[in-house]
């Protein structure tokens, strides 16, 4: 088994990156190092916020210790051949105790946010014993899907797309594109972990991926691909990506022509454009660079462009992981090239409190005025930024 650090992606992407990034002279070591030396300061402060049980935060959603627990995995620092932290130890142990005879790993809620969350988790500890939970999980992932139809006879706008796995029985699921990057990243990762083995992932054990990327390409801005009637409406939008395809019932805001206008903002964007990666589109594809032209032309650090202060570090966490998959060194922007890992690092470097940790001082929506979850956001973004330097 391997870890996420060293799953591969398509030579489209590594093309990609020496074209549009160049190559870098030498290892930047010193940023490394003030990025370590973060990293190291914001897992001191999450460690003593575990419960003697094992979890961060709240049994309730194990994703939330399964991301601190990716957090401690992937520490540059860490000794990978020396047992595992008593804390490492006491957070799988809790996440184990998770586990459903159906697959899935989460307490009462939420189901498909814990479970691939919790499955990314266990695929980066990469145990053998782990193996056959591993892959119920995994099942269990990709039975989240919403009912396929035929592509372009969809008998409702979420088919083909995950959301959080709470519909109730006989009830139409609603999906969002948040959940669905969560979902794509852990089958990625988890089918990578046995794509050389004598026993593969069965393809009645995947999703299906033509239907996901219509479910995907529903929330993207972009008339040309996109079957809803709001794709195109506004024109100052386009290739960015909505957190549904549903257009909005509430305080719409509709065009000269009468169609709904939707929200499009950063951290979204990324989610979406990193779910076209891990669902297998090449870099060439125009939906791919329809998002990264949107996202390059509103690029910033000093808010989530779109929504303010509003998941301001979820931005930070996922534009660290989309740009990362894509193996993108800078990304185009109306000021030309930027270094996203050496710009990313040093913001987030000066947002970090003298105790270790991080929080959204300008918005406590999602959870953000949280200073663990904020907190882990930012490691993992400083991990993926690591990796992207070396």
């Amino acid at each position: 088994m391997i870890s996420r650090r060293h799953l591969s992606t398509t030579v489209g992407w590594l093309v990609l990156a020496s074209l549009n990034s160049g190559v870098i002279a030498q290892e930047p070591t010193e940023i490394r190092l003030e990025v370590e030396k973060a990293i190291a300061r914001g897992l001191n402060f999450l460690l003593p916020q575990q419960n003697e049980k094992g979890f961060w935060l709240t049994p309730e959603d194990p994703a939330l210790s399964a991301l601190i627990l990716s957090a401690l995995m992937e520490d540059p620092t860490r000794d990978a051949k020396a047992p595992p932290s008593a804390p490492i130890t006491r957070g799988y142990d809790f996440l184990m105790s998770q586990v459903k005879p159906n697959g899935g790993i989460y307490a009462r809620n939420r189901a498909n946010y814990n479970t691939a969350i919790s499955l990314s988790a266990l695929v980066l500890r990469g145990r053998p014993e782990d193996e056959q939970i591993i892959r119920a999980a995994r099942k269990f992932v990709a039975g989240q899907q919403n009912d396929v139809d035929e592509p372009g006879k969809a008998d409702n706008i979420f088919d083909g797309g995950i959301g959080y796995g709470d519909a109730k029985p006989g009830a139409a699921a609603h999906a969002d594109l948040s959940n669905m990057a969560f979902a794509l990243e852990a089958l990625h990762d988890s089918k990578q972990m046995f794509a050389d083995t004598r026993a593969p992932i069965p393809p009645n054990e995947d999703i299906n991926y033509t239907a996901a990327l219509q479910f995907i390409q529903r929330c993207q801005n972009l008339p040309t691909t996109n079957d809803q009637v709001w794709a195109g409406a506004d024109k100052k939008n386009i290739g960015a990506f909505a957190y549904t395809p549903e257009a909005p019932k509430k305080d719409e805001v509709k065009d000269k022509e009468g169609r709904q206008a939707m929200r499009y903002y950063g951290g979204i964007t990324y989610a979406g454009m990193m779910s076209f990666i891990y669902a297998g589109l090449t870099p060439e594809d125009p939906r791919v660079q329809a998002a990264l032209k949107w996202l390059g032309e509103n690029y910033t650090l000093d808010e989530n462009p779109g929504l303010g202060a509003s998941g301001q570090y979820y931005y930070y966490h996922t534009m660290a992981k989309a740009l990362s998959a894509a193996r993108l060194q800078k990304l185009n922007t109306v000021s030309g090239q930027v270094d996203w890992r050496e710009a990313l690092a040093q913001k987030l470097i000066s947002l970090q409190t003298a105790e270790g940790s991080w929080s959204n001082q300008g918005s406590g929506r999602w959870m953000e005025s949280n200073p663990v979850l904020v907190t882990v956001y930012s490691v993992l973004a400083l991990e993926h930024i690591h990796r992207a330097l070396r």
